[in-house]
């Protein structure tokens, strides 16, 4: 019989790395990282293994979550070989108090994981960023650069830099996200669940989300596989 379910979610500022530490909790407990495109792919594909597999749900909108949180987060949805269930919605869901009270009509959640960024360490890696945009490639120009400047890697075609990541648009965005989370944490702390990592790099952030999911989950790979 499987154990109680663990329901988390991973909350974060633009640029603050959530899509990062979503892959690395992935590759150590063993849960699958989908995004939105490939869980719509595979659903309307009819492979149905959406809904036999233990899911760690990341890069999705609010309308997929809202629409689909209910059968991923279900109990009836978890194999009996696996003991462990854990879901988190990204970029930052729910990004709003009626977003987070709307989670609450689907799921109680067991913890929620805050990455807080200074503001300026944000501007430098969201204006850095340039993206393949027939793939959705992501590139930084500071610590992850294309081989090439200003092409993919793989295809070789032009890279762009989207409108929101522009310096004057990245400004506004941490602004706005900065006033609509404030309530949304205040809740999650208010209930005991809301755990904060500080930093500038995710490398040194990670050890300490690894621990605390360690008190939860099974790890499949030791922290210093990362």
């Amino acid at each position: 019989m499987a154990s109680k379910l663990l329901r988390a979610v991973v909350l974060g500022p633009p640029g603050s790395g959530k899509g990062t530490v979503c892959e690395r909790i992935a590759r150590s407990f063993g849960l699958q990282h989908l995004s939105s495109g490939q869980f719509l792919r595979e659903s309307l594909g009819g492979g149905g293994g959406l809904s036999r597999t233990p899911q760690f749900i990341c890069q999705t909108t609010e309308l997929l979550v809202l629409a689909l949180a209910e059968v991923w987060l279900h109990p009836c949805c978890l194999p009996a070989s696996h003991s462990h269930f854990c879901a988190a919605a990204c970029p930052g869901f729910p990004r709003t108090l009626g977003q987070a009270k709307a989670l609450d009509g689907i799921c109680e959640l067991d913890l929620v994981i805050s990455l807080n960024i200074p503001f300026e360490t944000l501007k430098d890696r969201l204006s850095a960023r340039w993206v393949h945009p027939a793939s959705g490639r992501v590139y930084n120009m500071d610590f992850n650069p294309p081989h090439t400047q200003g092409v993919d890697d793989l295809t070789g075609e032009p890279l762009v830099q989207r409108e929101e990541d522009k310096p004057e648009a990245v400004a506004a965005r941490l602004r706005k996200y900065k006033d609509a989370a404030k309530p949304v944490i205040e809740l999650y702390k208010s209930r005991g669940i809301l755990y904060s990592f500080s930093g500038t790099e995710t490398n040194k952030i990670w050890p300490y989300v690894y621990t605390l999911l360690s008190s939860r989950i099974p790890p499949i790979l030791p922290d210093e596989e990362h």
